[in-house]
């Protein structure tokens, strides 16, 4: 995986909620487009350490625990992923910082090279895997589209931050570096390989173990699984899905903006999000549910 350094010196501010999002040609010197369009077409996957201080992403990982109890403790609150590994999607407002992700010269960037200048955020939510979460199957995180299975173009990206320094013992995120472009009608349901390519994958496995302020961006077909948690810790990570205007994706998700939160984002931010506008927030029916991930790989 490329891993670019950001250099603080350079790092934009994250105190206080930008006029406006830089557009690609503002942050084209930072940020090389066909760096960043080699990564996510070659490997499937690409990162910047040190995006985010510290202290920025702690106020997160807050944020997350919070959102997580109250996900339990509620019915449907969060998806099984398999044993004790949860994903629960989340509304913008809930999450403290959410301008300064969205708004980040890198993430503005690898949005505008791949997805183009009228991409849309579709998707805001965590993955706990906690511990004693066993290993999952390989998977894609939905059926390839014609757009990438046929065009070959990918219209959708995910992007990750992790709120803890993760180690070899805290189930790291493993992927099949490539694997984007694959696809079998032996796949079941479009998204879990047969075990008969499961070599194939383990010869292209990478497991990524960021630390705090790291942020990746992928495409979410590229096959991939978390690793077993063998720690006394949970690592949540915070996941931002991202569109190109004829994808699909906002249809699994349900990104809500009271209307209060609404007049509060400036309007360059507003333009990239895929909303409904509520009165008050509504408990979220968690839609993307995938089946395949409710039982360990054994």
């Amino acid at each position: 995986m490329r891993y670019e350094t950001q250099d603080n010196e350079a790092a934009p501010s994250l105190e206080g909620a930008p006029d406006g999002v830089a557009s690609a040609s503002e942050v084209a010197p930072r940020y090389d487009t066909a760096a960043i369009m080699g990564g996510l077409y070659g490997e499937g996957i690409i990162g910047l350490k040190g995006a985010f201080p510290q202290e920025w992403v702690r106020q997160v990982g807050e944020d997350i625990h919070t959102l997580f109890q109250e996900a339990l403790a509620r019915p449907g609150g969060a998806l099984g992923r398999g044993p004790n590994r949860y994903y629960v999607e989340i509304q913008p407002e809930r999450l403290r910082g959410f301008v300064e992700l969205v708004t980040h010269p890198w993430v503005v960037a690898v949005c505008e090279a791949v997805l183009g200048p009228e991409y849309k955020i579709v998707e805001l939510g965590f993955d706990v895997p906690g511990p004693g979460a066993q290993q999952q199957p390989w998977h894609r995180d939905f059926p390839s589209p014609e757009e990438t299975r046929v065009g070959r173009r990918l219209n959708s990206l995910a992007f990750n931050l992790t709120t803890v320094d993760v180690t070899e013992d805290m189930g790291p995120f493993e992927i099949a570096v490539g694997t984007q472009w694959d696809h079998s009608p032996r796949f079941d349901k479009g998204m879990f390989p047969p075990r008969s390519l499961y070599p194939r994958y383990l010869e292209r496995a990478q497991r990524k173990m960021p630390k705090m302020g790291d942020i990746s961006a992928r495409s979410a077909l590229t096959i991939h699984r978390g690793t077993a948690n063998l720690s006394d810790k949970s690592r949540p990570v915070l996941v931002l899905g991202a569109d190109a205007p004829d994808a699909r994706n906002a249809e699994r998700h349900d990104l809500q903006l009271s209307r209060r939160f609404q007049e509060t984002l400036p309007p360059e931010v507003r333009r990239h999000l895929t909303y409904r506008v509520v009165d008050a927030l509504e408990d979220i029916v968690q839609a993307h549910t995938i089946e395949g991930l409710v039982k360990a790989d054994v």
